[in-house]
């Protein structure tokens, strides 16, 4: 995927769940996810930081709610509100959800892009 994202938030439910995901959205080779996580692609400050409020399990998997708490994420990154300690800093606009749900055969995804710019 060839979009310059300010942050991902990525439904993470458990780990595998994170690295096939974001394989699945082309910021890794398919099978190489593990690597950019070990170089720190995806930290805080690394060039494509996922989840900087620490997830959805760091609130108790919401389920319910739980892309509701993604977009609110975003919403504060992009505004420059989120705490100081996870607020990222970039020039970057687009922000990116990501979240699925539901039981085998029925699963349901949504891939959100926002942007505090019209266009």
């Amino acid at each position: 995927m060839n979009v310059a994202v300010h942050h991902i938030a990525c439904y993470d439910e458990s780990a595998p769940d994170f690295v096939l995901i974001m394989e699945d959205l082309g910021f890794a080779e398919r099978g190489t996810a593990w690597k950019e996580v070990l170089a720190g692609t995806f930290d805080l400050h690394g060039e494509i930081p996922v989840n900087p409020d620490g997830g959805l399990k760091s609130f108790g998997h919401p389920v319910g709610a739980s892309g509701l708490r993604m977009m609110f994420e975003a919403w504060l990154q992009l505004r420059h509100q989120a705490p100081e300690e996870r607020q990222i800093t970039t020039d970057r606009t687009i922000g990116l959800t990501h979240n699925l749900g539901g039981y085998p055969g029925e699963m349901v995804s949504f891939v959100g892009l926002v942007s505090p710019e019209l266009g």
